[in-house]
């Protein structure tokens, strides 16, 4: 089961509790977490503020198999307007929160280094919040609308599991990744500093200025098993007053979950190149000196790099001369630098540390699809 059944706990949660109000802070850089009210520990629970919408994306990004709790709160009376092909335009005073985290193997022990690599999200916790003794919060990304733009706010969590510190240097932790059957990885994951976010979220690479990016239309448009029942996404948002301007879901683009293999090949691979790659190789993004479009909207050519050679040379080709061979993965670009975790090799260049191995094996099998040849590309 997905994170909709966690999620919707905690939205149940923050109707039960009665908490401070979500505090805005529109200037100046909050030291914990806990001054945003946001999000809160109680007990053993982490539990959401009222008012603290949660969601979930068709195909989320990868971030060393860490899960994810995503959250919107805005205040009284605001809303976002709605964009068919962009992140929606939200108001001053919104809060995007984004908290890492990893369930705890059957064999770990609470403040260990060791997390399972799963995703299976139905241990993580109980019918009131995330059970804080079968997880280990690892850190939560705070997006805000100030009057001059988007804001980025590391916090990461502390040992005892009671707050998250603002970490403007970033931070490494060390964990250890154990699968179901019992095999281990260590690895170091890396939170990004405040400089780092805009390498990711810069909407326009002249500019620099950063944005949301899971917040669109075709990543949000899916039912979400919310404390009342199911509901689409953008319906629920603008029912509750959050976004403006919406069309009927049906009306609304709509990228598929990569995981679902009763959608074609073709359309996972995209959604897991839209989400993961797309927000640096678009025209505006910090690849756009590529040439290589790998958001949703690039043509099913050169553009998507089929037979286009790299345009800069180096140890990131693997020796290959073409982004994608039809028909021949092993000969590509593309799969050699996902599947790779060495620094000036791997791609995306941050917010990972070890290989998505279901990823990589997704694109290596729609590139093992595609017809065609290179012999006369050049």
């Amino acid at each position: 089961m997905r994170a909709l059944s966690l999620l919707a706990a905690l939205a149940l949660v923050a109707c039960q509790r009665t908490l401070p109000p979500v505090l805005f802070h529109a200037e100046g850089r909050p030291q914990h977490l806990g001054e945003w009210h946001v999000l809160e520990v109680a007990g053993k629970r982490l539990v959401l503020n009222d008012r603290v919408v949660p969601y979930d994306l068709n195909t989320p990004l990868f971030t060393d198999y860490a899960h994810k709790l995503r959250t919107i709160w805005m205040p009284a009376g605001v809303s976002a307007t709605y964009s068919a092909t962009e992140a929606f335009d939200f108001p001053v005073g919104t809060i995007i929160s984004k908290t890492f985290y990893y369930p705890l193997p059957d064999q770990g022990a609470r403040g260990g280094a060791a997390v399972a690599r799963t995703y299976d999200v139905s241990r993580d916790f109980g019918t009131s919040g995330i059970d804080l003794d079968h997880v280990r919060l690892v850190e939560t990304r705070l997006l805000v609308r100030r009057a001059e733009g988007w804001t980025a706010f590391p916090y990461v969590w502390n040992a005892a599991q009671t707050d998250a510190v603002l970490a403007r240097t970033g931070d490494v932790i060390p964990l250890e990744l154990v699968s179901d059957d019992g095999a281990r990885d260590a690895f170091n994951y890396v939170v990004p500093d405040e400089s780092q976010c805009a390498s990711c979220h810069a909407r326009d690479w002249v500019t620099r200025a950063i944005g949301p990016i899971g917040p669109k239309a075709r990543h949000l448009n899916r039912d979400f098993r919310y404390a009342d029942g199911n509901e689409n996404q953008l319906a629920h948002l603008a029912r509750v007053g959050y976004l403006s301007g919406a069309p009927a879901a049906a009306d609304a683009p709509r990228n598929v979950n990569w995981m679902d293999t009763t959608q074609s090949l073709d359309s996972r691979a995209r959604a897991y190149l839209d989400v993961n790659c797309g927000h640096c190789h678009n025209p505006k993004g910090a690849a756009n000196t590529t040439a290589l479009t790998l958001d949703i909207s690039g043509a099913a050519d050169r553009h998507l790099g089929v037979c286009k050679p790299p345009v800069a040379a180096g140890r990131g080709t693997g020796d290959h001369f073409f982004d994608i061979v039809p028909g021949k993965p092993a000969d590509s670009i593309l799969p050699y630098r996902m599947g790779s975790s060495e620094p000036g090799v791997m791609m995306p260049e941050l917010g990972r540390s070890t290989v998505h191995r279901e990823g990589v094996e997704l694109i290596r099998a729609w590139i093992a699809a595609q017809q065609g040849d290179c012999n006369n590309a050049g």
